[in-house]
């Protein structure tokens, strides 16, 4: 049973996914600090800093000072500025991945182009040079 599990572990397939699995948790780590460090401190230059987070409606009928203070109170709370929140920071993290895997599929396609030769036409008569072989053919019968 050690072997096998050895043999499972030694495939390529495993290994490739054990990478992937690795490098996507760095790459995420790079992309949420892209869009928190970097994007979302312009975004919030033009719109003023609105955060929607504190947007909330406390489903007892009661009144909250902020989310924080109703969900310590134990009160149902429909937290309608967290979506938005966390609808609006999906949006701009699929935008980036987008230009990320962009700009590797525009390189990785550049390195393609550099790599294949260009296929060269099969060295034969052209198109001129087989009507002048059958025209001298049919003068000379």
């Amino acid at each position: 049973m050690i072997k096998e599990f050895r043999d499972f572990i030694a495939r390529g397939n495993v290994m490739d996914m054990a990478v992937g699995i690795i490098i996507g948790a760095a790459f995420t780590a790079i992309v949420t600090s892209l869009v928190g460090d970097l994007i979302n401190p312009v975004i919030a230059i033009f719109t003023g800093g609105i955060d929607f987070s504190g947007w909330f409606y406390a489903l007892n009928g009661e009144s909250y000072p902020s989310l924080t203070a109703a969900t310590d109170a134990g009160a149902p709370v429909f937290a309608i500025g967290n979506f938005i929140m966390a609808l609006i920071n999906f949006l701009i993290v699929a935008f980036v991945v987008f230009m990320l895997v962009k700009m590797v599929n525009r390189i990785k396609a550049a390195t393609e182009k550099q790599k294949e030769p260009e296929a060269e036409e099969p060295a034969g008569p052209t198109e001129l040079e087989v009507l002048l072989e059958i025209r001298d053919a049919l003068k000379q019968s």
